[in-house]
């Protein structure tokens, strides 16, 4: 976006790097092309990784927004770069499930793959530190993560963005398997924050099950580069 020069470094993350700018109300994100799982334990690098990641994003973004869905997105900027809205992180990861995978599998001691009659909401205490660990609306009240009218809304929010990722992913063949969101507050508001790609999502192709994601990263699959491709050229469709 014309207008807006990029200020100090604020933030850097495993996957992104956050600036501020000259306007007090707008961040730029730079995406990385730098990998990492199991917090941080493995890390790697994947060509290409941060466009990819900064146009996907974009693009579902761009979905849930016009399904009424308040993001902090504003535009791209360059290959691997966005243009936010400055927001207050609720420090509570939430994670919607529509099949058994990963962590769920474990815990559920179900095979992964299975549907899920309903989709499952988690909440986890976003703390690098303490593991990132699971915990549940009493935690979050009695601690003041939030209050049970932003958690209200981050719940409401989360669910319809699954049924608007759902939708328009369908028709071009990526199975939601699960996916990570974060929500800021934005004056008065929560909003969607943060980013919605490979890194964060669970997407797995509707008839091969193949795996499009960063679990080829976590389990050593190989392919990575070419499944984050894949994805990109699907949801640009």
């Amino acid at each position: 976006m014309d207008g807006v020069v990029k200020r100090d470094k604020l933030y850097e993350g495993k996957a992104k790097i956050v600036y501020s700018t000259d306007d007090p109300d707008l961040l730029i994100i730079h995406f990385k092309d730098a990998a990492t799982a199991f917090n941080g334990k493995k890390k790697g690098s994947i060509p290409g990784k941060g466009a990819m990641n900064a146009e996907i994003s974009a693009i579902f973004f761009g979905v849930l927004q016009r399904s009424g869905i308040p993001t902090h997105f504003e535009a791209l900027l360059g290959a691997d770069e966005m243009l936010a809205k400055r927001v207050g992180i609720v420090p509570v990861e939430v994670v919607v499930r529509n099949v058994v995978a990963g962590s769920l599998a474990k815990r559920l001691g179900l095979p992964e793959g299975t549907a899920l009659g309903r989709p499952v909401l988690e909440f986890y205490y976003k703390n690098d530190e303490l593991g990132d660990p699971m915990i549940n609306e009493y935690h979050i009240y009695a601690v003041g993560l939030a209050t049970e009218r932003e958690m209200s809304e981050i719940t409401r929010l989360a669910m319809k963005c699954d049924e608007v990722l759902r939708e328009f992913l369908e028709p071009r063949d990526i199975e939601l398997v699960d996916f990570k969101l974060e929500f800021g507050r934005y004056g008065d508001s929560i909003i969607l924050a943060d980013e919605v790609t490979p890194d964060t999502c669970r997407f797995w192709d509707r008839n091969t099950r193949e795996k499009m994601d960063k679990d080829r990263f976590r389990r050593d699959l190989g392919g990575v580069e070419e499944a984050y491709r894949e994805v990109l050229r699907r949801v640009r469709s």
